[in-house]
């Protein structure tokens, strides 16, 4: 596995995702066994960085999540594990308070990172008030953003009282929104990781002629190559969910590919 470091932090290029763990905005019981495998194998196969959030299943993947490590027995300190703070949460005390709920369903200590998952209409200044708090606390170790556009990811910095690390948001070959908007190229310059959810299109990523032939000279499948396109990329890191553990062995894999200059330019040119 590759690692991207930011400053005495080394995390993986590619992390696993958690929606859909669980159930969808809401948790769906009849699904724990299948999600519990799927986290039970990511976490067999080396998986260290684990996004989920307070809105993924109502917390229930939180939840599923902490058994699965619990199960595992993996030290604590040798995962890095990310949630967020949904909009409706973002005043000051609810900060404070849907924290301390995402730990207590994760039965943690602490959360590596913590986001704000969506912007909404609190003040930055009032939810990075919290933020901080909890930063002072030891309760959460880093924080970022996520679905920012340059505006409000300048802001952010601003009224972070730690460096951001990260800004969440989707990024494939075929969804460049982030790329055209300048929010990519602003992460690279400053030192913040883009975090890219989506990276495969959910499992629908368009497989074209070209995709096609870079995956067969690397004995690879297009969705690998479409993740090691990704993560080639300086300050990117990607988190595709999969509950096929096959597949799971695959995105994992996918850091370790190494695309030649002529080919990373020529799957530049598909998004084009």
């Amino acid at each position: 596995m590759k690692f991207e470091q930011i400053g005495n932090l080394a995390i993986p290029k590619i992390g696993f995702g958690t929606w859909k763990i669980g159930g969808d905005t809401r948790a769906l019981l009849a699904q724990d066994a299948s999600s519990l495998a799927a986290l039970r194998s990511a976490l067999e196969i080396g998986y260290t960085h684990f996004d989920t959030a307070e809105m993924y299943s109502n917390g229930h993947a939180e939840e599923l999540l902490g058994q699965a490590v619990r199960e595992a027995r993996v030290p604590r300190e040798k995962l890095f594990i990310t949630s967020k703070v949904k909009p409706a949460n973002l005043r000051y005390n609810s900060v404070l308070r849907s924290c301390e709920a995402s730990l207590r369903r994760l039965q943690m200590d602490y959360l590596d990172l913590y986001l704000i998952h969506w912007p909404g209409s609190v003040p930055l200044d009032e939810s990075f008030r919290g933020l901080n708090q909890l930063v002072r606390e030891g309760r959460v170790r880093r924080l970022g953003v996520s679905n920012f556009d340059l505006r409000l990811l300048e802001q952010a910095r601003v009224e972070s009282e730690s460096p951001l690390l990260t800004n969440q948001s989707p990024l494939s070959l075929s969804d460049r929104r982030y790329v055209k908007n300048g929010v990519l190229a602003y992460c690279q310059q400053n030192d913040i990781l883009f975090t890219a959810y989506s990276p495969v299109d959910e499992g629908r990523l368009r497989v074209n002629p070209a995709l096609q032939n870079i995956a067969a000279a690397h004995n690879a499948t297009p969705y690998q190559i479409a993740l090691a396109w990704l993560v080639a990329q300086p300050r990117v890191i990607a988190i595709p969910m999969s509950a096929d553990p096959k597949h799971q062995a695959e995105n994992f894999a996918a850091a370790d590919i190494s695309l030649s200059t002529a080919e990373i330019a020529q799957l530049d040119r598909l998004t084009e």
